[in-house]
């Protein structure tokens, strides 16, 4: 089976790094069009370069915008579409992991984890989904963590943004189906991307990054921690007619370590 996007153009929100990048790539590489929105110029334009050096025919925007306000998502999306001429594929996937003791989370701390998670996928939705359905085709893949449905003690904002997150992706898929609009979402588990690489550098315990990831990997069924290419991978089924009859769901990609299917 080989997947390719044949040009389609995607929006990848945490485009950047990590994830975001590795998505980015994979949708370049399979033949589509990418523009990658975040907040850091030089760390945009050194992921775009990293993808023309691998995907030289496809068309590659840096877009600066902080999404975390109505007005830098539409410039973000006006931007994301200048260059590339339309939106067909939108990845919301911008976000951090804030978490804390819940009375210890104050109410800017609850706003600015809504508005980077929540709503900026709800504005880009709302900026894409028109052209989606005049042309009769379109991919939304929110891209959230198994805390969404199976959150923990002290997980507080993220695990309520994110499954706040998975009931949108469920209420767009149902009213937007019969537009061939598919919304799916994708539930990170622990896979190798920047901010696990942080979590590595503030382990005061000398570990090297191999024995820390072994040892984060005895918490997976699968026993090892997941790779960034088999994340992109998923996403890359679900952006492509591949993955035209899935939609309104959430998959965990977490090498069974979710205790909930």
């Amino acid at each position: 089976m080989h997947l390719t996007l044949n040009g389609r153009a995607a929006l990848i929100t945490g485009g950047s790094k990590g994830l975001g990048l590795a998505m980015a790539t994979a949708f370049a590489q399979a033949g589509g069009h990418v523009a990658l929105v975040a907040r850091g110029a030089e760390d945009l334009e050194k992921a775009a370069a990293s993808i023309r050096a691998v995907a030289p025919a496809a068309k590659v925007a840096a877009v600066p915008a902080d999404i975390r306000s109505l007005d830098g998502c539409n410039a973000a999306f006006a931007a994301a579409e200048k260059a590339l001429g339309q939106i067909d594929i939108l990845v919301n996937n911008a976000g951090t992991s804030q978490r804390g003791p819940f009375m210890t989370i104050d109410e800017a701390l609850w706003e600015d984890d809504l508005n980077l998670k929540l709503m900026a996928a709800v504005r880009l939705c709302r900026a894409a989904i028109p052209g989606m359905k005049a042309r009769k085709w379109g991919r939304i893949i929110n891209v959230l963590n198994i805390g969404a449905k199976a959150p923990l003690a002290t997980s507080t904002p993220t695990s309520v943004s994110r499954a706040a997150g998975m009931a949108l992706t469920k209420a767009l898929a149902n009213e937007f189906a019969p537009d061939n609009i598919l919304v799916n979402a994708m539930l990170v588990g622990i896979i190798e991307s920047d901010q696990w690489v942080r979590r590595h550098a503030a382990d005061n315990r000398g570990l090297s990054w191999e024995e820390w990831k072994a040892e984060q990997g005895k918490s997976v069924p699968l026993g090892r921690i997941g790779k960034s290419e088999e994340f992109a991978a998923q996403a890359l089924l679900l952006a492509s007619e591949m993955g035209g009859y899935i939609t309104g769901t959430a998959i965990n990609v977490d090498g069974g370590k979710s205790p909930v299917v």
